[in-house]
C-alpha cells in the first residue's frame, strides 16, 4: 500500500495556512476552516493509502475547498491566499480522478 504523502502535506499546508492567518489577521474563521479543512484532508488521505480506489471523502473534501476559495477569489481577485489554495484544491481533484481512472500497475 502507498502513502497519499502529497494528501498528508496539503492537509499540513491547509492546517498551517489557517493558523498563519489567525496570528497575521486575527481572523478566527481562517484557523477553524484551515483546521477544520486539514483535518478532513488528513482523514480522507488515510483512507486513499489504505486503499487507492476509496476517494470520495478525499474528493469531496478538496472540491469543497475548491469551490469555497474560488468564490472568494472572484469576490477579491487576491492570489494569495484565495487564488493559492483554488488552485491547489483543484490539482488535488484533478489528481485524484486521474488516479482512480488509471491506477499505477504494481508490476511495472
Amino acid at each position: 500500500m502507498a502513502v497519499d504523502l502529497l494528501g498528508y502535506v496539503f492537509a499540513a499546508l491547509i492546517a498551517t495556512g489557517g493558523i498563519i492567518g489567525f496570528l497575521k489577521a486575527g481572523s478566527v474563521m481562517s484557523l477553524i476552516g484551515g483546521l477544520v479543512f486539514g483535518v478532513l484532508s488528513a482523514i480522507g488521505s488515510f483512507q486513499v493509502s489504505k486503499n487507492p480506489k476509496n476517494i470520495w471523502f478525499s474528493f469531496v473534501t478538496y472540491g469543497t475547498l475548491a469551490v469555497l476559495m474560488a468564490v472568494r477569489f472572484l469576490s477579491s481577485w487576491k492570489i494569495m491566499p484565495t487564488g493559492l489554495i483554488t488552485g491547489a484544491s483543484l490539482f488535488m481533484v484533478l489528481r485524484l480522478v486521474l488516479g482512480f481512472l488509471w491506477p499505477r500497475n504494481k508490476n511495472s
